[in-house]
């Protein structure tokens, strides 16, 4: 998920909890009886609980979608990590071997002169 994702996210629930507490004071200020502006916070509330599962449930989904992004990026990333440590033997071993002949060449040399 990118910045500007992060940021609607954020938006969103910012958005969300300034509705909740002005539709709070609007029904605390609201000039009715107790009676019925309690029936109209706990319909306030259940709606309101409603709207937060939604955009928790949509936040837990980005969330999920964003962790199943980073773990196949790693897994592609691993398995390139694989073949460049294979590849990178497969020289190593190649450049001792070419050393090896080399010093072998130089030996035989030594041995022609000193003997």
């Amino acid at each position: 998920m990118g910045q500007r994702e992060n940021g609607v996210v954020a938006g969103t629930l910012l958005l969300a909890a300034g509705a909740l507490l002005g539709a709070g004071v609007a029904l605390l200020l609201a000039p009715q009886s107790g009676k019925d502006t309690r029936k109209d916070i706990a319909r306030f509330a259940k709606k309101a609980g409603r709207g937060a599962e939604e955009v928790v449930g949509e936040f837990t989904d980005s969330v999920s979608e964003m962790l199943e992004a980073v773990e196949d990026k790693v897994e592609d990333i691993l398995d390139k990590g694989k073949d460049l440590a294979h590849e990178a033997k497969k020289e190593l071993i190649g450049a001792i071997e070419e050393g090896q002949k080399k010093l072998e060449k130089q030996k035989a040399r030594l041995e022609k002169l000193i003997v």
